[in-house]
């Protein structure tokens, strides 16, 4: 797409000091935004911030943010704000990680997942972009992971959230499109009872960082860059965006009362006891169906093909993937002090 302004010059001198160019693009999917409403917030803080007229790209079903993204990194832009759902924003941050620019968030849609382990603002338009604009920049950790399909050729990717094989991935698999865009989170519990009825486990070995290869059968499991999920779920109390590791969340039930210990860890332990500052204080308690681990490096292999996801979307099925972290690789914008 062609971009809707004419291009400034990359950098802006006084005598021998050069400043940077403060030049936004928004990355938008229009199904999920009132691009006109954006245009206007857009309009009225470029303007009081003094930056230059933003530029403006489009995604498409083809392509969920990629292209428009390097499009607007090949048009001197120094921040872009990804205006989407969660698909937005790992496609974005995909294309400009690496980069010097800045990502900044203007969530919509129905996980906002990075936003919400970021605690942005999830519903105030013009307090998202005024923060774009004046907030100030945070360094987050990047997930990298290569996968590799049945007939043994691999993509790469990146993630921001989590990836995962099993309930998740699977879950997501079965949920119909149409009806998430029309009811939402509400979507998924349709596909959550088709999962449950599946009765096939996972088999697979892996290796987390330097450690001994391991043999498991599970039902699940997660790989997270942050800990937090939609319906203030807690899923990995200790995980954080910035602390230079990923948390690694095996679930392998072997019965009912397997599930019942998970529900337990997860909705009171987690979302209950560890918010609370005494809670934070006391020992967690183990659970044979749950198992946390920590790493910036994990490589795994399946008996078989199994559906996988990264950061809520469905990229098909894996044999094997590799995954690791690269700590501090992407710059975000969030509300300064003042915003």
């Amino acid at each position: 797409m062609t971009a809707e302004t004419q291009h400034a010059d990359d950098e802006q001198s006084t005598g021998t000091v050069a400043t940077k160019r403060r030049l936004a693009a928004v990355v938008y999917n229009p199904i999920k935004v009132d691009i006109d409403a954006i245009r206007a917030a857009v309009a009225r803080e470029e303007s009081e911030a003094g930056w230059e007229h933003t530029l403006f790209f489009e995604t498409s079903a083809e392509d969920p943010g990629q292209g428009p993204a390097k499009e607007a990194l090949e048009a001197g832009a120094t921040l872009i704000i990804a205006a989407g759902g969660d698909g937005t924003v790992r496609a974005v941050a995909e294309a400009i990680h690496g980069s010097d620019v800045t990502l900044a968030l203007l969530p919509s849609g129905t996980g906002n997942l990075l936003a919400r382990n970021l605690k942005l603002t999830l519903d105030d338009l013009d307090h998202s972009i005024r923060s774009a604009f004046t907030g100030k920049d945070r360094d987050i950790d990047v997930a990298l992971i290569k996968i590799r399909r049945e007939d043994d050729s691999v993509d790469q990717h990146a993630y921001l959230v989590m990836a995962g094989l099993g309930i998740d991935a699977k879950m997501i698999a079965n949920t119909d499109d149409d009806l998430k865009a029309k009811a939402g989170w509400l979507a998924y519990v349709k596909a959550i009872a088709l999962v449950f009825r599946d009765k096939n486990s996972l088999h697979f070995r892996y290796r987390l960082d330097e450690s001994h290869i391991r043999s498991v059968r599970a039902h699940t499991i997660m790989i997270g860059n942050c800990g937090s999920l939609p319906a203030n779920i807690l899923l990995m109390p200790e995980a954080a965006v910035d602390d230079g590791v990923f948390d690694v969340l095996i679930l392998k039930p072997k019965s009912p009362l397997g599930w019942v210990q998970i529900a337990a860890k997860v909705f009171w332990e987690n979302g209950v006891v560890r918010r609370t500052k005494l809670g934070r204080k006391l020992p967690s308690k183990d659970v044979d169906a749950l198992k946390y681990k920590t790493g910036s490096e994990l490589s795994l292999r399946l008996n078989r093909p199994e559906e996988i996801e990264l950061d809520g979307d469905g990229f098909g099925k894996a044999i094997a993937f590799k995954t690791w972290l690269d700590a501090g690789g992407l710059t975000v914008r969030v509300p300064s002090d003042e915003t």
